[in-house]
């Protein structure tokens, strides 16, 4: 697998690293769903070990998916992988707990302490503000920055982190929180990497960057015959696009065209063709993926090989050619 230096962290990765949101369930926090259904612990776990295995040891996950859980499954893998050869990224900011926001500083401290406790580790070498909303007119932002750097100062965590589903919103909170990694939503269809200016900061800033939801929590790969509707707690009952019959269509429809072009030179076509086409203007990038079970991991671990110029241009072509709504 191709492997990246992982920006000013220094650490070399692997281009395809694993996403642990699938792992936590399905999870609402307040009215909105933000976890994810259908899970299964055993699988899970089964596919963190193979993942080790199989090189792909940039494991990131939050506080919130399933409330714990998927830190949990992490942590009990320990006695079959060793801690030192993981990468290990956590978050926090979407549960306000009982301060009433998730970056006061006495959630921040309580928060990690948990993570720490359920991944059974003594420092993470990532934590990330899960999201840029820090209260009215930022009120929470200075000092929750100040306590990530007292964090990094007493070794509990590496380096500092900052995501979101909004590019703008990065680019606006970079320069006070000075991450050295960024996160950002960014697939074939919703893509702003360049036009928000979050491109040409992480280059100007050795930052590391890691792709969520590249395939558009598996939308793109053209599998959906039929709108769908998941269980309660699940965040792709947020997604409209899951019930837009047109749009489906037209995934199928790309999914059998990126399998003609590309299906002579790999066994997973579509997979290698979305990752490599958003990974063609950004080589020192990586990608999380949803890894729910071994199988999963196999197909993975053979991606992350960058597209032509030309070929990425035609992928992106393709699937925003999508129908008017």
């Amino acid at each position: 697998m191709r492997t990246i230096r992982f920006g000013r962290t220094e650490r070399q990765l692997p281009a395809i690293s694993v996403g642990t949101w699938s792992h936590g369930g399905p999870k609402t926090v307040g009215k909105q769903a933000v976890g994810w259904g259908g899970g299964d612990d055993r699988l899970a776990t089964a596919a963190l070990a193979r993942a080790a295995e199989q090189g792909i040891v940039h494991w990131d996950t939050a506080d919130v998916y399933g409330d714990g859980q998927a830190e949990r499954l992490i942590g009990g893998l320990w006695d079959q992988v060793a801690r030192d050869r993981i990468f290990l990224a956590t978050k926090i900011g979407w549960d306000p707990g009982p301060h009433g926001h998730a970056y006061h500083p006495l959630q921040i401290r309580e928060r990690l302490e948990r993570s720490l406790r359920l991944l059974r580790t003594e420092r993470v070498d990532l934590y990330y503000f899960h999201r840029c909303e820090f209260g009215p007119d930022d009120r929470y932002l200075d000092d929750a920055v100040a306590l990530f750097r007292d964090l990094r100062d007493e070794g509990k965590i590496g380096h500092i982190g900052l995501s979101d589903w909004d590019l703008y919103k990065v680019v606006r909170y970079a320069e006070r929180v000075e991450p050295d990694v960024v996160q950002p939503y960014r697939n074939v269809l919703d893509d702003t990497y360049a036009a928000s200016g979050l491109k040409a900061w992480v280059e100007a800033h050795d930052a590391g960057v890691a792709f969520f939801s590249p395939l558009k929590h598996g939308l793109l790969l053209g599998k959906y015959e039929r709108p769908t509707t998941f269980e309660e707690g699940d965040m792709r009952n947020r997604v409209p696009e899951f019930r837009d019959q047109e749009l489906l269509d037209h995934l199928r429809r790309c999914r059998d065209q990126v399998t003609e072009r590309f299906g002579d030179r790999t066994a997973q076509p579509v997979l290698q063709a979305l990752l490599g086409a958003l990974l063609a203007d950004a080589p020192g990038a990586c990608v999380l993926l949803g890894m729910r079970n071994p199988e999963q991991v196999d197909a993975a671990a053979g991606l992350g090989d960058l597209l032509s110029a030309d070929e990425a241009e035609w992928v992106r072509a393709l699937y925003r050619a999508r129908p008017e709504r």
